[in-house]
């Protein structure tokens, strides 16, 4: 148990934080904001001493430029005293692909108004390295690393164990781990918990910084982002924004009224209030009924959609996908439909409705998607949950309880996944010959490894040595080499196999969908081998006509104005939350006894009034 976590309980006065500011950023940032917002007040002080520090606020309350001003004040200072050196200064981890890209032009606007305040080029770089990053662009990056490095998980990893880029890595002053909460209750945090002691080994005295705007508990949290044995503040922002949450049904009866009927009124009840507000955002839970609801709505009122309302998800490629950003900040769109990639704290303008269709599935996901609604610091968060039967009324009712009383599902971390730290050892031995202890100790830094018993480490380097010999039958073979105590990389081609397959990201086979050399999207390869010449799909909201597949790449042709003959194709569906689940189950106890009970149906009626805030 790590003691020193401690939450910091007075703020910053602001005189403080613009006496530590550069004049240059001063300037900018008077030019820009009346004042520093509570999270800024609280936490920039921190970041600029390099002490590890959670923030945990609204969506909208400023955290990006929190964690940033500290660091950009440090990069304009440095670059204006000519002492800028050709390192990286910080590291962003972006849990997705998109918002790492967003976080890049979030930093580059504010370094491109400054230079044009000095009046001068300040030679700040800031890079993003992902999956997208192209290959002349890595080539860059290695011969002029960006002083702030944006990233994913996946990415850091691979950079950690490249030779070459690896020497940019020594001596980074911030790490910044933004939306904590989405990495840290998968594997996928595990992973990253990993990538983040291998950092703090080459940079000793590493500060990180977590963001993160719905959390709980946030102790458990500040330990997944420094450790079981480091120190961390935590910061938590407690004012709330003006809240307007709604449970809708379409129809008066969900069990009299015929399904066909509901759906009919769904779509009347979307459209009504995507024209009653400027901009709409629509969350499905499944990227198919994204789709299926662009298309309906396209469908049933043309005059209002075509060209007005757009799909969002990540089965569309990277260009469509920021088209529609662009055209989001712009005010282009009436409304777009997403899946979850727009959850996350990506840059979409001003939004002033959130619809959810269906249950969000978790309190925490929920009051994610509706914070995208006035995204503004004291404006009204605005949402409206759709439901299209009894169950799904049930438990959205209970989540909005559950939101409206702050009882938020609490977080919880994975610990000791063997199969996780198999991967991060081989990209250890990848970097270097460590000694078992040594290796030992710094897995144990981890949190998500602090309570690693010994002997299951071994056994997990034993596996990777290939002393079991057995396992040659069914070819797996040793990936390290392991004697005296010692253990390093084994093979030329391990590498290659590190780096093709980083990452705990679950498989899924996706055909890549062109028109001619131009990419538009992906589909799931089960709904492909269905398809026929000829036959019309929906993808990003768009209609194709599927002409033929070679290999994973499926060629089509724009279909325009014809309607899809195929049905959905499938993805994913989201799992309900545990504290949710339990709370849902407490409500239907609650009924079961007044209803076995035989109280009268008006007391029955006013305890659900009552106890679900239903009106």
């Amino acid at each position: 148990m790590n003691e020193n976590i401690t939450y910091k309980s007075e703020p910053n006065k602001d005189e403080e934080l613009n006496n530590i500011l550069n004049p240059l950023v001063k300037k900018w940032f008077q030019g820009k904001f009346k004042s520093f917002t509570p999270s800024q007040q609280y936490a920039v002080m921190d970041v600029h001493s390099r002490s590890n520090i959670l923030v945990s606020a609204p969506t909208g309350s400023g955290k990006t430029l929190t964690a940033f001003l500290s660091v950009l004040n440090e990069l304009v200072d440095s670059a204006e005293k000519g002492i800028l050196e050709n390192k990286i200064y910080a590291v962003y981890i972006s849990p997705l692909k998109a918002l790492a890209s967003d976080i890049k032009v979030n930093l580059m606007t504010p370094l491109q108004e400054m230079e044009q305040l000095a009046g001068r080029s300040l030679g700040i770089r800031v890079g993003v390295r992902t999956g997208d990053t192209t290959q002349s662009e890595k080539s860059q990056m290695l011969k002029h690393c960006p002083h702030i490095l944006v990233t994913t998980p996946e990415s850091l990893s691979i950079l950690l164990s490249s030779i070459k880029f690896k020497e940019h890595l020594k001596n980074v002053e911030w790490c910044i781990v933004d939306e904590i909460h989405a990495l840290a209750e998968n594997k996928r945090g595990v992973h990253l918990s990993l990538s983040l002691e291998r950092l703090q080994r080459l940079s000793d005295h590493l500060c990180r910084v977590g963001l993160s705007a719905t959390v709980s508990p946030l102790e458990e949290i500040a330990r997944y982002l420094v450790g079981p044995t480091r120190p961390c503040t935590i910061v938590d922002i407690q004012f709330l924004k003006e809240r307007d949450f709604k449970v809708v049904s379409p129809v008066d009866s969900l069990i009299d009224t015929p399904h066909g009927d509901i759906h009919h009124a769904m779509y009347d009840v979307i459209d009504k209030l995507i024209q009653e507000h400027k901009t709409t955002l629509i969350f499905t839970n499944t990227r198919s009924a994204t789709e299926r609801v662009v298309d309906h709505l396209k469908s049933r009122f043309p005059k209002k959609y075509i060209g007005n309302i757009g799909a969002h998800h990540g089965s569309m490629s990277k260009h469509a996908r920021l088209d529609i950003e662009e055209k989001l900040r712009k005010g282009e769109l009436k409304a777009v439909v997403c899946s979850t990639s727009l959850e996350l704290g990506i840059d979409i303008g001003y939004i002033d409705l959130v619809i959810c269709l269906g249950s969000p599935k978790s309190v925490a996901r929920f009051l994610q998607r509706a914070g995208r609604s006035g995204h503004k610091l004291h404006e009204t968060v605005k949402a409206r949950v759709l439901v299209m039967d009894r169950d799904d009324l049930v438990e959205c009712a209970v989540l909005l309880k559950s939101a409206m009383e702050k009882k938020i599902d609490r977080v919880h971390i994975p610990t000791n996944a063997l199969d996780v730290l198999a991967q991060q050892i081989i990209g250890m031995a990848l970097e270097e010959g460590w000694e078992e202890n040594v290796l030992f100790d710094t897995v144990r830094k981890s949190h998500c490894y602090a309570t690693l018993k010994r002997d299951d480490f071994n056994q997990v380097l034993s596996y990777l040595a290939g002393e079991f010999v057995d396992l040659q039958d069914r070819h797996i073979y040793a990936k390290i080499w392991r004697e005296d105590g010692k253990i390093g990389k084994r093979g030329k081609l391990s590498r290659v196999i590190f780096m093709t397959n980083v990452g705990t990201i679950p498989d899924e086979s996706f055909v890549t969908v062109k028109i001619g050399n131009e990419s538009i999207g992906m589909l799931d390869e089960s709904f492909v081998e269905r398809m026929k010449p000829g036959d019309v799909f929906v993808l990003g909201g768009e209609t194709y006509m599927f002409k033929f597949t070679r290999g994973m790449v499926a060629q089509v042709s724009a279909s325009a104005n014809r309607p899809p003959t195929v049905p959905s194709w499938i993805s994913e569906m989201l799992p309900l939350s545990f504290d949710l689940a339990m709370e849902i189950g407490r409500f239907r106890r609650l009924m079961f006894e007044r209803l076995r009970s035989s109280e009268n149906r008006n007391a029955v009626i006013k305890f659900i009034n009552e106890y679900l805030y239903v009106q």
